[in-house]
């Protein structure tokens, strides 16, 4: 591909609003080597740097027409990776807690994953118990690693009512999980663990 001496954000996101792909592949090019060394230098793997750096830029394509005029595209795609790697982080974590988890109770594979499904399965249709807006909410901050204040920019509603939307839904998956008989504290496994 031609190397563009100079690059204009502006431009090329005014292109890759109308759908170039040139104006988006020229800037993964311009981007891609810094989001990659920035994630490295967090997750001290090659291919988890690589994976947030495919998320980035689809992130990128797949929201282009809600892009906003004047956003520094570099901006957005730092932002975009630094969730993707506390992310990515969290799942790290997780892991690690389940499988010293696995350990203290023993190694009974097939009866772990017959709880996890049964887990899984009961966060699930807690979830679908929720409002929509209330879930995507909650999904934004839990499953995506969005802030409030992010949450609310995207959905287009104030920082106070995603803080009541989030209080409501933790209460009702507390009072669910409990009616059933499991303790709220095993939820972060189910969506990392998963991924």
């Amino acid at each position: 591909m031609k190397i563009v001496r100079e690059f204009s954000e502006s431009e090329c996101l005014r292109l890759i609003k109308q759908n170039d792909s040139q104006a988006f592949d020229t800037l993964f090019w311009q981007y891609s080597s810094l989001v990659y060394r920035f994630a490295y230098g967090y997750l001290k793997s090659q291919s988890e740097a690589e994976d947030i750096v495919q998320q980035c830029f689809l992130k990128i394509w797949e929201k282009r027409h809600q892009l906003r005029e004047g956003v520094p595209l570099k901006s957005y795609l730092f932002t975009t990776a630094h969730h993707a790697i506390l992310n990515q982080l969290r799942h790290s974590q997780y892991q690690r807690i389940y499988q010293e988890h696995l350990l203290r109770v023993g190694t009974n594979t097939t009866g772990n994953e017959v709880e996890f499904s049964e887990l899984e399965t009961l966060y699930l249709a807690a979830l679908a118990k929720l409002p929509p807006k209330r879930r995507q909410i909650f999904e934004l901050s839990r499953q995506q690693g969005l802030s409030y204040p992010e949450i609310a920019q995207e959905l287009n509603i104030s920082v106070k009512t995603v803080e009541t939307q989030m209080t409501q839904a933790l209460k009702f998956l507390r009072e669910y999980f409990q009616q059933h008989g499991t303790a709220l504290v095993l939820l972060p496994l189910l969506y990392f663990l998963k991924k």
